[in-house]
């Protein structure tokens, strides 16, 4: 073997070497990244689970290095309580909560449960982003929680055997409806006779006559194929179910003042981000059902709003009072 040959093989050598290292020198920066652990309920092709990437993607690249995001799908962590309580004990360090479930820890929230207070997406939207959402962010720091902001899983909607256009269309009538006080009680407000049942037998109550009609969301419409025994799908949209991109109060307050605004901007473009998948889903889910026989009916939302006063005046002191409620309706 010549000497050339043989200095061109031990650069060779070297410069592979060299390569080697590099690699694995950055590799061990990367797994030197501060850990976050995120617990999804669903799995990792749902928005649930896609929000969470985006957000780790705008944040390794605006920090390359600096964070170790694990994303736990499929509901590995627990459900939303155990994953709540997993938050404010520091195990896990992001989620989503509906904020009903927040209602746990900060009851104020149930506020956003009334029915009819929101006219469409951007009218949660100038709520939630606005002062009165700024208000409940606080409410929740104080409870451990850090709240970048408020996301829309979607609506719920009424589907029944026939069309459903007014609220003295549903007079009369059995529903099914979630055991939940606030539930029961608002549709008896409007006369008809609310019949809890777990939603596993919604589909057999429905056939076979022990209720008339329910509400749904459109996923849940035609997921369970509820279409077949209801339907029309009256889009009265009378409750939105909305949530909370979160983190733990005590891993932010750790973060440097960089890391932090990072964080928020990332949030920000992420939290539009679900709520378009999340429409996307919805909707698509409708078409579906009605491509398989459901007719869609619309109605005056007005109309719903105001046979909804009586219910709102009821459950105004355990919400905060009328003048919470609205505060909310009137927000433009």
């Amino acid at each position: 073997m010549t000497q050339v040959l043989k200095n061109t093989m031990r650069a060779a050598c070297i410069g592979i070497a060299v390569m080697v290292f590099s690699g694995l020198t950055s590799m061990a920066a990367l797994a030197d990244g501060k850990p976050f652990t995120i617990a999804v309920i669903y799995g990792p092709e749902k928005p649930q689970a896609l929000i969470w990437k985006r957000f780790a993607e705008i944040v390794n690249r605006e920090l390359p290095g600096e964070f170790d995001f694990n994303i736990v799908t499929d509901g590995a962590l627990g459900g939303e309580k155990e994953t709540t309580e997993g938050i404010r004990l520091g195990s896990i360090h992001g989620a989503l909560s509906t904020v009903a479930n927040l209602t746990t820890w900060v009851p104020e929230g149930a506020l956003f449960d009334m029915p009819f207070m929101f006219r469409d997406q951007a009218h949660i939207d100038a709520v939630m982003t606005g002062e009165i959402g700024d208000g409940f962010k606080a409410l929740y720091a104080n409870q451990g929680f850090k709240v970048f902001g408020f996301i829309t899983y979607g609506a719920r909607h009424v589907i029944a055997k026939e069309p459903i256009r007014t609220p003295g269309d549903a007079a009369g009538k059995k529903m099914r409806v979630l055991q939940s006080p606030l539930h029961i009680d608002l549709w008896k407000s409007l006369g008809a006779n609310p019949t809890p049942v777990p939603i596993t037998e919604a589909y057999n109550a429905l056939q076979t006559g022990v209720v008339d009609y329910m509400d749904m969301t459109m996923s849940g419409y035609q997921a369970l194929k509820l279409f077949e025994v209801v339907p029309y799908f009256s889009k009265t949209a009378h409750i939105y179910a909305l949530g909370a991109m979160y983190m733990s109060k005590s891993y932010w307050d750790s973060l440097t003042d960089r890391q932090k605004q990072v964080f928020e901007a990332a949030a920000a473009d992420s939290i539009p981000y679900f709520n378009g998948l999340a429409a996307a889903e919805q909707e698509a889910s409708l078409a579906k059902a009605v491509e398989n026989g459901a007719t869609v009916v619309e109605v005056d939302g007005a109309v719903w709003q105001k046979a909804m006063e009586p219910f709102w005046e009821s459950y105004a002191p355990k919400v905060g009072g009328m003048d919470k409620i609205r505060a909310v309706s009137a927000v433009q």
